[in-house]
């Protein structure tokens, strides 16, 4: 079996490396892929977006299965595209991605069918929700609408704050279109927690737990990021919590889609706010967390490429998923500067030492290749990834593997996983 993997980051490094341990021994290519994809897939420099060309390149290849990666590819309708000519693809079609791709029909969505998330406005002229923030208490949370790589979100303390952030997003089009609207939310206090889950469009198979640090210093200071490192499993998540969070989220927002006419196959990744009222939803991706995946990846046991023909097929409810119980911890190396701007073609050494430490994965992210080197290309860099016994000795061995690596600029959060040490 062919398989053709969809993006470049850390999230499709930990997806093919997956993957490669199929019994099926499937051969894998990736486009674009990455310095790491690249010593376990054909690569192909075509962005994720661009799927007149992923179209005829899977065509050339005769592949058999393509596994989306990213939230811009879903949002270019790739998967209806593929479909469209009888080809197997894992993911959510255009119209059902439009509950991560657009954060104002997802609240709408959710006050629709009675779902938990915060109280929010949306606006479209600035001068409107300059005005409401002017009667609103602080803080409040100003969401960009559309898709902006996990940095569009402020959570501002002050009215200082939140009017500066209504400036950025739409006058100065940090985000570019995806900040043309805002969601205005309250903020809610609370322990965070990431819950995937598996649908087929029936059943629903929820996935372990993980928890994200999205600030870029360490104690959550800084602005928001794509994530700075994950763990799974979250300890905060008790069963009593899971179970609530099946019934109360994943099975009425997977119903919502269905009478929504957006039927959805893929993964759900809910981003809840753990409050005293209960779980609430902060966010919704339609796609697998970056770097979430890299701790769940290291940690299930069942076969991906089983449960991804399963959710295509329809027949998740025949496949059961079985997880190593060993905690995970992954910290993300980023580059100087990141989420702003930052150098790239820096040589990382390092990699090989980390690599050698049983239990440690290093999943690439902003790599590149330049002759017999490994350069820098992106903002986070890699994804240092243990097991271990604990969360402790897990947070350990992923600090130690981390020691060795080296490029100019390299910056990392020395507190991930600590939130789990305190459960």
């Amino acid at each position: 079996m062919k398989i053709l993997i969809i993006g470049g980051g850390g999230r499709e490094h930990a997806l093919a490396w997956k993957l490669s341990q199929s019994p099926r021994n499937p051969q894998l290519f990736c486009a674009p892929g990455n310095a790491g994809i690249a010593s376990l897939a054909t690569c192909a420099d075509i962005g994720a977006d661009n799927v007149p060309v992923l179209l005829e390149y899977a065509r050339k290849q005769n592949i058999d299965l393509v596994v989306v990666g990213p939230e811009a590819a879903l949002a270019a309708g790739i998967v209806d595209a593929f479909q469209d000519r009888g080809m197997r693809i894992f993911g959510p079609t255009r119209e059902a991605a439009e509950i991560e791709t657009s954060k104002s029909y997802c609240k709408n969505l959710f006050r629709k069918h009675n779902i938990p998330t915060a109280s929010y406005r949306v606006f479209d002229r600035l001068d409107d929700a300059a005005r409401y923030l002017d009667r609103t208490p602080h803080p409040v949370v100003i969401k960009a609408d559309g898709i902006a790589a996990g940095k569009g979100v402020f959570v501002c303390r002050t009215p200082h704050d939140s009017h500066e952030a209504l400036v950025q997003m739409m006058k100065d089009r940090i985000f570019g279109k995806a900040g043309e609207r805002v969601v205005i939310e309250e903020f809610l206090a609370g322990e965070e927690v990431s819950v995937l889950a598996l649908t087929d469009g029936q059943t629903i198979a929820i996935l372990e737990s993980a928890q994200d640090h999205k600030r870029v210093f360490d104690a959550d200071e800084g602005p928001n990021t794509g994530g700075m490192g994950a763990y799974s499993p979250a300890p905060v998540f008790t069963d009593e919590i899971a179970t609530r969070v099946a019934r109360e989220v994943f099975v009425p927002m997977v119903h919502a889609l269905r009478e929504e006419r957006r039927p959805y196959k893929g993964i759900l990744y809910a981003g809840l706010m753990l409050t005293r009222s209960g779980p609430k939803v902060l966010e919704v991706n339609a796609r697998f967390g970056d770097p979430e995946t890299q701790p769940l990846m290291v940690r299930l046991k069942t076969d991906l490429l089983d449960l991804i023909e399963a959710t295509i097929d329809g027949k998740l409810s025949k496949v059961d998923l079985e997880w190593d119980p060993s905690p995970a911890v992954c910290v993300v190396a980023a580059s100087g500067g990141y989420p702003g701007e930052y150098k790239k073609g820096l040589e990382i050494t390092g990699l090989e030492d980390a690599e050698r430490m049983p239990g440690v994965h290093v999943f690439h992210s902003g790599t590149a290749l330049r002759g017999d080197k490994v350069v820098t290309a992106g903002g986070r860099v890699l994804g240092v990834t243990a097991t271990g016994a604990t969360h402790a000795a897990a947070r350990d061995l992923a600090y130690r593997a981390m020691a060795p690596i080296q490029f100019e600029g390299i910056h990392y959060r020395r507190d991930i996983g600590q939130r789990a040490l305190r459960s």
